[in-house]
């Protein structure tokens, strides 16, 4: 079950699933990340932090820039290999030897977690389609044919069906951000994590990104969610989780954190993010 969590910045803290969503296979937690520590050339980014996500949840990660809260995500698909700790899919460690990865255990957990990035990072030389279809021909071994279809109808649910044609460049930012979101989806991912989604972005194409974001958490889909966007945070995810100095601050039911933050630090950053 779900806690109010607020300590002392420094002290590790273990953040539980929220009692509003379904569990994983055999009743444990989809995702369980058990003191995960990160450290780049001595330096200290991540602290020893543990987390467990149910199926269904949508878990929204806030705090000041470096806060460690990007490591963390990357750290959830080993595209940055934690120094110390372990993950799980479904209570089955993600990798045998979390220090050194094989690529067969890196391939089968990225076919489970997709990721959006800040950056769109869609190859300009190709059409919308075959930036979606290609990933599925490589990685999942579909024909073009069978690819294409699948593209097309996650191309439709973003709403971008009449650009399967067009470069990228022919895209504005929110709609090239809404392409990287249909290509994630198109392996299939159990869990999806967003890295500041709508950062490159005006606020009116924001917006497009975070009513297709919203429809996923309709939808049912596990997400992990690096944001800015506090009223995203606060109407969307069932739990909020607050980040500083490499550390879990305070997490809870987004209307404790946003409505009553227990721990200081945490009341100066939404001060300082509200009263813009």
């Amino acid at each position: 079950m779900s806690e109010r969590v607020a300590t002392p910045v420094d002290q590790p803290v273990t953040v539980t699933s929220s009692p509003t969503t379904g569990p994983g296979e055999h009743g444990t937690p989809l995702l369980q990340l058990r003191e995960i520590h990160k450290e780049f050339s001595g330096n200290t980014v991540l602290r020893d932090i543990s987390l467990e996500v149910a199926r269904g949840e949508v878990v929204a990660f806030i705090g000041p820039s470096g806060a460690g809260k990007s490591t963390l995500l990357r750290c959830c698909n080993y595209l940055e290999t934690p120094s110390s700790g372990s993950l799980s899919i479904n209570g089955r460690p993600a990798v045998a030897a979390p220090a050194k990865p094989t690529r067969t255990e890196l391939v089968t957990l990225r076919r489970q977690v997709g990721m959006v990035f800040q950056s769109f990072n869609l190859f300009p030389h190709l059409s919308v389609l075959r930036n979606v279809s290609l990933p599925q021909e490589r990685v999942l071994d579909r024909s073009r044919a069978e690819a294409d279809e699948r593209s097309m109808e996650l191309l439709k649910r973003v709403g971008l069906a009449d650009k399967a044609g067009s470069r990228p460049s022919r895209c504005s930012g929110g709609q090239q951000q809404r392409i990287a979101i249909a290509r994630a989806l198109a392996l299939g991912p159990e869990l999806m994590l967003f890295d500041e989604p709508t950062s490159a972005l005006d606020p009116e194409l924001g917006q497009e990104v975070l009513s297709v974001m919203q429809e996923l958490a309709a939808d049912g889909m596990t997400m992990l969610v690096v944001t800015h966007e506090m009223s995203f945070a606060r109407r969307v995810s069932n739990r909020t989780v607050f980040m500083a100095d490499g550390a879990v601050v305070e997490a809870g039911h987004p209307e404790e954190i946003f409505g009553n933050p227990q721990h200081a630090r945490t009341k100066r950053f939404l001060e300082a993010v509200l009263d813009r």
